[in-house]
């Protein structure tokens, strides 16, 4: 009787594990300077894995991940939205026919059915579409009714509070309704570098290279820590240590922070998944003589369906 018990224990924990499951969702991609996604490196180096057009411009996506987990249906990230003007797309030369709601479809749900959303930093790229003009487009809303909009309060007062040098990137029109919703919450952090889990049930890497404490999603599944990479490390291209974006406010701690991180992955075998990479989805990572390298590339489904 007690051995029948305790399988059936182990049954039902083990059902409640193999519930989360997780879903690449495309919200968009548009382009960005390649200079400025790479910094100092040359561009005969970092052409090699991301081309320039002829404006000197790289593909990029804004990937979200969305995670279903029991009752609970977090997605990390946004992407830009559409209740910006024309001109302010205009500089960003959006391409291809993803959509945050049609990717939401195609997984089998709706805006609505999101309880939370998760935010890695709040420059626009990453929490644009959380926010949506009303009805009569008179003001803004969330676009996500039933949702907990997820920060953390240092980064909160950073993005609300800019420097000059990011003022461009974090949007009142964006933060603000989210404050005056009653829909944010601040991750608890507990002064640490890494959070081993939050209230949203993965753990958190904080980093302050790129932004005042961006938070990295650290997601256990299937047997394996998939880490949401944001902008630390934004595409393939910048795996190599020095290929920091010229967009970092401390590009010296970035260095720092993603030396250790890469060490990590490295060490524990993480899969990346990757927010900007318009062409890779996933990958791993190899010690090599010349530091920690691309190992292999997979597409979602081709890495969890092995």
């Amino acid at each position: 009787m007690f051995l029948r018990g305790l399988c059936s224990c182990f049954l039902f924990w083990a059902t409640l594990i193999f519930l989360m499951t997780l879903y690449p969702i495309e919200t968009g991609n548009f382009k960005l300077d390649g200079g400025a996604m790479f910094g100092v490196v040359p561009k005969t180096l970092w052409t090699k894995t991301n081309p320039a057009d002829s404006k000197n411009m790289i593909d990029i996506a804004a990937r979200s991940l969305l995670i279903e987990d029991g009752n609970r249906l977090i997605l990390v990230d946004t992407g830009l939205g559409n209740k910006q003007s024309d001109k302010f797309f205009g500089y960003y030369y959006l391409w291809g026919d993803h959509s945050l709601d049609n990717s939401l479809k195609k997984a089998g749900f709706h805006r609505d059915d999101i309880t939370d959303v998760f935010l890695t930093h709040l420059h626009f790229d990453h929490c644009g579409g959380s926010i949506q003009w009303n009805s009569d487009r008179t003001g803004y809303e969330p676009a996500f009714k039933n949702a907990t909009f997820w920060t953390n309060k240092e980064h909160w007062e950073w993005a609300t509070n800019p420097n000059a040098r990011e003022k461009a990137s974090f949007l009142k029109e964006n933060l603000l309704p989210m404050q005056e919703s009653g829909q944010l919450r601040f991750v608890d952090r507990n002064d640490g570098v890494f959070v081993e889990k939050s209230e949203l049930g993965f753990g958190i890497l904080f980093v302050d290279g790129h932004t005042e404490k961006q938070m990295l999603p650290h997601v256990n599944y299937r047997g394996k820590t998939l880490v949401f990479t944001a902008d630390l490390i934004p595409t393939v291209g910048h795996i190599p240590l020095p290929y920091v974006m010229g967009y970092d406010t401390r590009p010296l701690l970035t260095l720092k922070e993603k030396a250790r991180f890469l060490e990590n992955v490295v060490a524990l075998e993480y899969i990346l998944f990757f927010e900007h990479d318009a062409h890779n989805e996933l990958c791993t990572l190899k010690q090599t003589e010349k530091g920690v390298r691309l190992e292999e590339t997979f597409t979602f489904d081709e890495y969890f369906s092995k």
